[in-house]
């Protein structure tokens, strides 16, 4: 038998350095349901980690929303959605997230990595260009990879920058596509959607903004970033997730009836990947009736956010730049953020450490994400926690 091992070596190598680098990806065992407290690796621990920000990946509404949906239904669609796997659940989704966000159609697909990879190719390829933000999404990058088009990078959050490259890149091709993030998902900050338009509008580029963070968080009643700067049939696509506010799983790709009806004939996730379970499209319809019914948990959401960021800001804590519930404590660098977190879950806080190349080198730091099942008590045990840490590992006095 011919010895192969040598051909692997390049993998050990890999994850040798990225060890010694303190970039490693330890992966935790969850053994809980997703809650302000869950079971992680048998230890029972404050959450902060994941971004359930509305609290609804356990509540009692959509658990039953799924079984319902199961007995009815079964558990698998057993087919992709052009095929045999529409269900009249999707159909029914669909119309609802169009509704609630505000616009004439939206298509239910996977997750939303799909979404970004579902929809960009079809709009824009070889011979059209892309305006994407530095700090877009690995989503969004794949999607434009993906597509083939030629991809110019603004700076971040830079309107004057991104009409910059409009204007000295764009004659060239046939289209352009400006693509940001709504809230970026490691800093917090939110995307001048309102000045970037205005600018795509100048120079007739198509808009497109992924709102993973956004919904159930910004707007009326987590409407999403599109309602917060009331800019509703203007931008092109909106791209969405309902793992996150909404607490289960898929993805959205809402806008003009023109586009999404094209997207359905174009896009490769869409066409060849099975539809979502059942139980998964029943369980965020629920969500979304819970969404319109009452703005409480979004109102909660925000009040945690403030009350936690004022708590971490008066230990000393670097909070970064963040406008929203995602809490970034700024460390530098990787081995520090990895030790942090560490020390953190042995007191009984689960946060994890966020490195390159997640975040460019030398900004690692433990992104903290509170949601609305969280009370100012589970709070002030976390603030009590990262004091603790923070003091013993010399980042605040």
């Amino acid at each position: 038998m011919v010895d192969t091992s040598a051909r692997l070596n390049f993998i050990y190598e890999e994850l040798q350095r990225l060890e010694a680098e303190s970039l490693l990806i330890n992966i935790r065992t969850i053994e809980s349901p997703a809650d302000a407290w869950m079971v992680v690796d048998g230890r029972r621990v404050l959450n902060f980690c994941t971004n359930n920000y509305l609290g609804l990946a356990n509540h009692p509404r959509l658990r039953q929303a799924a079984q319902e949906a199961i007995e009815r239904w079964g558990v698998g669609p057993a087919a992709v959605r052009t095929i045999a796997g529409t269900t009249a659940l999707h159909r029914e989704l669909e119309q609802r997230l169009a509704a609630f966000k505000g616009v004439e159609d939206a298509l239910f697909v996977q997750s939303g990595f799909n979404a970004n990879q579902a929809a960009i190719p079809p709009l824009v390829g070889k011979g059209d260009v892309i305006f994407s933000d530095r700090l877009n999404h690995a989503s969004i990058i794949d999607g434009c990879r993906l597509s083939g088009a030629k991809i110019i990078v603004y700076e971040h959050c830079d309107p004057a920058d991104a009409e910059a490259k409009i204007k000295e890149h764009l004659p060239q091709y046939r289209r352009g596509l400006l693509v940001t993030d709504g809230v970026f998902s490691m800093d917090g900050d939110i995307a001048p959607l309102d000045r970037l338009y205005e600018v795509a509008q100048r120079y007739g580029v198509m808009t497109m903004v992924d709102d993973a963070h956004g919904e159930g968080v910004l707007g009326r009643g987590g409407r999403g970033i599109v309602d917060h700067f009331d800019l509703h049939g203007r931008i092109d696509v909106e791209i969405g997730t309902l793992s996150k506010a909404f607490g289960v799983v898929g993805g959205v790709i809402a806008g003009k009836k023109l586009i999404v009806d094209y997207i359905r004939q174009k896009a490769r996730p869409f066409l060849f990947s099975s539809a979502t379970t059942p139980a998964d499209t029943a369980a965020c319809l629920a969500a979304v009736d819970l969404l319109e019914e009452s703005e409480e948990r979004v109102q909660k959401l925000w009040d945690n956010a403030r009350y936690l960021r004022a708590g971490m800001e008066e230990l000393g804590f670097d909070t970064g730049h963040s406008q929203t519930p995602i809490l970034p404590i700024m460390l530098g660098e990787a081995g520090l953020a990895k030790t942090f977190s560490q020390r953190l879950f042995t007191e009984g806080v689960f946060a994890m450490s966020i490195g390159f190349p997640t975040v460019p080198r030398g900004l690692a730091r433990i992104r903290v994400m509170n949601t609305a099942a969280h009370h100012h008590d589970d709070l002030d045990f976390g603030l009590e926690v990262f004091a603790k840490v923070g003091r013993e590992l010399g980042v605040i006095s």
